[in-house]
């Protein structure tokens, strides 16, 4: 007798008419970018939004620019500007609640010092000093995430574990395009949206993944239409359009806080620097393409609307950058202080309980150590003695 031929043994029957679980036409991103920056929607847009969308922009590009001087000074180890994407960073920090949580990518310093993170704590990552630099908790931002698009599940599990308890929270995950070819990227959105998780998923498609254009890594229309596949919907923005970026990352964070689950937005924008300061973009890039984006700068953008709308007067405009000026000149005093580091820091918030291995190399650590130090100065050991045959 076979398996199939017993009592009671589940016999195969012909099934239904397929039928799609979820009608995909809403979901369908539009055809071309979101804008608000130069359309008859401008005049409606809160003029109180703009000036801070515009004071934080300029403060951004400031940030940019010494961060990068930096790195030529030998303050910092790199830094991966993003010089001509400052609209997605600050939107998206805007777009969040005090309550929500922000988990950005090593690109995203702008969205973290805007989330209130301090400006030298954000850079301590690519200092090299710590492996975030500052208390995730506090700000509610989790560290600068280096490995390509790790961060995105650790978002849903955050969201979805918020919402089992009760709490009112929505996570926004942001990733360049080069992260949506990573695999944690599919099993993010997969869970996110099978769990209907408040999540908010922002590409920031800059063009390229380090030197590899976006045309050889997906046939997709658009990255906003992966969304369609996982069952969320998909929406496409000028990321260069400040109003724009934050108003459709403040529509779906809207929409996931109240039960909608996640949305997958992907802002069009350009990476007007190289990769980081240890990249050549020459090589993969003309000078034409990127010159053609610099016409369509994100400041330009917004200064243009507050001067049209008379938002913006220059005692105003030399204000903000007088303000971005003094931040920037605080950030390179701080930085040029050399950190005072212990060595030991390497075993702390590691596990909450060391591991027999870790305790066995941190006895190694402070053994060399202390080693170390009494050769400093002077002490030999088993004599007693320390420098001209002083007594210890």
């Amino acid at each position: 007798m076979t398996v199939m031929e017993q009592r009671g043994a589940y016999r195969p029957t012909p099934p239904p008419a397929w039928q799609p679980r979820t009608d995909p036409a809403p979901l369908l991103p539009d055809t071309e970018p979101y804008r608000v920056l130069g359309t008859e929607a401008a005049a409606h847009a809160d003029p109180e939004l703009l000036r801070t969308l515009h004071a934080r922009l300029v403060r951004g590009r400031r940030y940019n620019t010494q961060a990068t001087a930096l790195t030529k000074q030998g303050r910092l180890a790199v830094y991966p500007s993003s010089t001509g994407q400052e609209a997605c960073e600050i939107a998206a920090a805007l777009a969040l609640e005090e309550r929500d949580w922000l988990f950005p990518s090593y690109r995203d310093t702008l969205a973290v010092v805007a989330r209130g993170v301090d400006p030298v704590e954000a850079l301590t990552l690519l200092r090299g000093d710590w492996h975030t630099g500052y208390d995730p908790y506090e700000h509610r931002v989790a560290p600068l995430s280096t490995p390509l698009a790790t961060q995105l599940p650790h978002a849903v599990g955050l969201a979805h574990a918020a919402r089992l308890k009760g709490d009112d929270v929505v996570a926004l995950a942001m990733v360049g395009d080069g992260g949506t070819s990573e695999g944690d990227f599919h099993e993010a959105l997969n869970f996110a949206a099978v769990w209907q998780a408040p999540v908010v998923f922002l590409v920031q498609n800059n063009g390229f993944a380090i030197s590899v254009p976006l045309a050889k890594q997906t046939a997709a229309p658009s990255l906003a239409h992966k969304a369609v596949g996982y069952g969320m919907p998909g929406r496409l923005v000028d990321g260069n359009d400040a109003v724009a970026v934050h108003e459709v990352l403040s529509d779906a964070v809207r929409r996931a806080r109240g039960g909608g689950g996640p949305t997958l937005v992907e802002a069009v924008t350009y990476r007007v620097e190289a990769h980081t300061n240890a990249d050549d973009a020459t090589r993969y890039r003309g000078d034409a393409e990127v010159e053609t984006w610099r016409r369509h700068d994100p400041i330009d953008l917004l200064e243009r609307e507050l001067t049209d709308r008379g938002l913006l007067g220059e005692d105003a405009a030399r204000a903000v950058r007088e303000d971005a000026e003094a931040m920037a000149a605080d950030l390179r005093a701080r930085m040029n202080r050399d950190p005072e580091l212990d060595p030991m820091d390497l075993f702390a918030h590691v596990y909450a309980e060391p591991t027999p291995h870790l305790r066995e190399q941190r006895a190694l650590l402070r053994a060399e150590l202390e080693a170390a130090a009494e050769a400093e100065s002077g002490y030999e050991p088993g004599t007693g003695t320390g420098p001209e045959g002083t007594r210890r």
